[in-house]
């Protein structure tokens, strides 16, 4: 991201469409985005999820948010069709606010490809 405000009028954006998409204008948060973004990234469409594979899809969705920073690297689909992800870096220790910004930055980044 270029700039602070440059990210924060691009990540209301994405929040807006989504939001609008997918929660009838209620304003998702991080969690429920990356949710979304690993449900996409399983390409399997829509299905109810048990409470395990709900945290599995979060858990491919920020590996895929953060494959290009270098911290991931794709493996393969499994029998199952659900994407593996290789550690390649130890993730930098942020604060929780360090955290989230990456995040809104990764997904950000994402939705503009």
């Amino acid at each position: 991201m270029v700039n602070d405000e440059q990210l924060k009028l691009r990540w209301h954006e994405v929040v807006k469409d989504l939001s609008n998409k997918f929660a009838d204008g209620d304003t998702l948060d991080v969690d429920a985005i990356l949710y979304l973004i690993g449900v996409q990234e399983l390409g399997q469409g829509y299905k109810v999820f048990k409470k395990d594979e709900k945290l599995n899809l979060m858990h491919i969705a920020i590996c895929r948010l953060l494959e290009p920073y270098g911290y991931y690297e794709f493996e393969y689909f499994d029998e199952e069709g659900w994407p593996h992800y290789k550690a390649l870096e130890a993730l930098p220790s942020l604060k929780p606010g360090e955290q989230t910004l990456l995040m809104k930055e990764a997904i950000v980044r994402y939705f503009d490809e």
